[in-house]
Formats: C-alpha cells, sequence, structure tokens
C-alpha cells in the first residue's frame, strides 16, 4: 500500500468524484479508477459506492479514510522533521489542547522562536483531553496541553506555571450576574452548559463533580459542547448558563456577556505532556528546552 495510492483515495474522497479527483491530480479518469479498485482488492474490501455522477464511501471506505489521514499525516510529518535536519533549523511543531488561558505562555515561547527561527511552523489542534491523547499516542501530536487531574503515567510532563479559574458565563442582565460568586444552590435548578470533556471524566478524577456534591447527578444540563465560543453564543440568546474556565471568551464590561467564579473557589491546573521516549525533530526539541527555561 503506497502513500501515493492514500493521497489518490483521500482526493477521490474529498471530491465525490472520480473525474474531479483525477483532474485535480492530473491524472486520467482511467488511471485513476484502476488505481481504486487496485487499492479495494487489495484490502479485500469495496471502499467506493459508484453512481451516474458521483461517488459515495461505504463504511469500509469511511474507516479506509480515517486510517488513510493519520498515514498521509505521519508521512507528511516525518518527510519535514528529515528535511529540517538539512538545513536552516526549520520544521513543524504540533500541539493539541482543549481551550485554556495558558495558551498565552505557550504562544509567547512561540513567538520568541519565530523571531530566531522564522522557519519553524506551529499547528494547533483544539480537542478534549481524550482527543489530545489519542492523537499524542499516534504521534500525530508532539505535544498536548490537558488541565489537572489527568492520567498522565504514560507520559512525561512539564507543568505550566498558572492556573485557570472555574465559574459560570452568563447574560450580564440576569439576576445571578449580580452576585459575586456562584454556589452550588444557585445552579440546581437552571438550565445549564456544560463542556463534554466535564460530563465524560471519571468522577473520582472530577474536580466539578466534587464541587458540586450531591446535586452532580441531578443537574439539568440542556447544552453540551466542544469549544466555548460556540457555548457562549448559546448563553447570549438566554439558553442557559455556562460552565466554564475564565477568559475563554469576552466578558469585558462592553459584553452582553459576565463571567462569575465558583465558591467555593476552584481552579485547575495544566500540564504540557508528550509520549516517553518521544524522538523529537530538532525544532520541537528546542521548543521544549525553551519553555523549561521559561517556567523554571
Amino acid at each position: 500500500m503506497e502513500i501515493r495510492v492514500l493521497r489518490y483515495f483521500l482526493a477521490v474522497a474529498r471530491e465525490g468524484n472520480i473525474t474531479s479527483a483525477a483532474n485535480y491530480l492530473h491524472l486520467t479518469q482511467p488511471t485513476l479508477s484502476r488505481q481504486i479498485r487496485d487499492l479495494e482488492e487489495e484490502l479485500g474490501q469495496q471502499l467506493l459506492i459508484r453512481k451516474s455522477h458521483r461517488v459515495a464511501l461505504t463504511p469500509a471506505g469511511m474507516l479506509f479514510r480515517k486510517r488513510a489521514e493519520e498515514i498521509v499525516s505521519m508521512a507528511d510529518k516525518t518527510e519535514e522533521e528529515f528535511r529540517s535536519m538539512k538545513e536552516e533549523l526549520t520544521g513543524d511543531i504540533y500541539i493539541g489542547g482543549g481551550e485554556t488561558d495558558a495558551m498565552n505562555q505557550i504562544a509567547a515561547v512561540c513567538r520568541e522562536l519565530q523571531e530566531a527561527h522564522p522557519g519553524i511552523h506551529y499547528h494547533l489542534y483544539s480537542g478534549n483531553a481524550q482527543d489530545v491523547t489519542e492523537r499524542l499516542d499516534k504521534g500525530l501530536l508532539d505535544f498536548g496541553i490537558l488541565i489537572q487531574p489527568t492520567d498522565i503515567t504514560k507520559y512525561n510532563y512539564l507543568t505550566i506555571p498558572a492556573k485557570d479559574t472555574w465559574g459560570i458565563i452568563m447574560r450580564r442582565d440576569c439576576p445571578l450576574a449580580e452576585k459575586e460568586a456562584i454556589e452550588v444552590q444557585d445552579l440546581v435548578s437552571l438550565p445549564l452548559i456544560f463542556s463534554r470533556q466535564v460530563l465524560e471524566e471519571r468522577s473520582e478524577n472530577n474536580e466539578l463533580a466534587e464541587w458540586f456534591g450531591s446535586a452532580w447527578g441531578s443537574l439539568n444540563i440542556v447544552t453540551t459542547f466542544n469549544l466555548c465560543y460556540n457555548a457562549a453564543a448559546m448563553a447570549k440568546q438566554g439558553v442557559g448558563y455556562v460552565l466554564s474556565l475564565d477568559k475563554l471568551v469576552d466578558t469585558s464590561e462592553s459584553s452582553p456577556l459576565c463571567f462569575r467564579p465558583l465558591y467555593p473557589h476552584l481552579e485547575s491546573g495544566l500540564d504540557l505532556v508528550w509520549k516517553k521516549y518521544q524522538v523529537f525533530s530538532a525544532a520541537a526539541e528546542l521548543f521544549l528546552d525553551s519553555l523549561r527555561k521559561r517556567f523554571s
């Protein structure tokens, strides 16, 4: 199975049409069709449902598309790492994590390195802890930013000297906004908007579940989210109250939204993690050294 053929298949999956994909790849339509048929024979599975003017992916094709994307991404990353060994320090650094104000500290290091080594490029992936660790394990990310507490037994880590504060994002004109801090009894009967990561955490590792105590199992969660920006849009429309970390959306005086911390106060630390025995590119190694110096 060649990387070239995987790229052919991904082009067909993306275009939804073999002729369009062939034009994009600068191939003839019969040549591309033959390559895809040979791939299906090699795998022993039908990947495409062929119709008059378009193609659709079979269930096997959808799985293969995901795996092909991972393989091609890894191949591109590997080629870039070896190219960077022969030239002026260049390369790509892949960082994944949830939304956090601590990203400003990471960004400050990126800016310093950019000034000295403009050939280094950064690729950010936003996702919850499960998404990030899965991509770390597959080698698709160099580093992950995880909110404590989390299982880091498989990883080396560097604690980021920052704390994120938990609280509620809500419309500035709602009665609850008049309070300086939000307690459990304020929330038990309200429509709440929670991140999926918070709900997926096991209760023994979930600081928020401990904070809510006996009310945790009976909360009125009307919406779940992955990115806080979208959750904030729901709050603006009065759909509910967003449980969130501070400084992820605009809650300045000019915003219709405000942030109020939880009481008792609840903060979460953060770790920058990477796989044990990870062999880094020169660019990623320099990045990690710079983070160690900054955080020390």
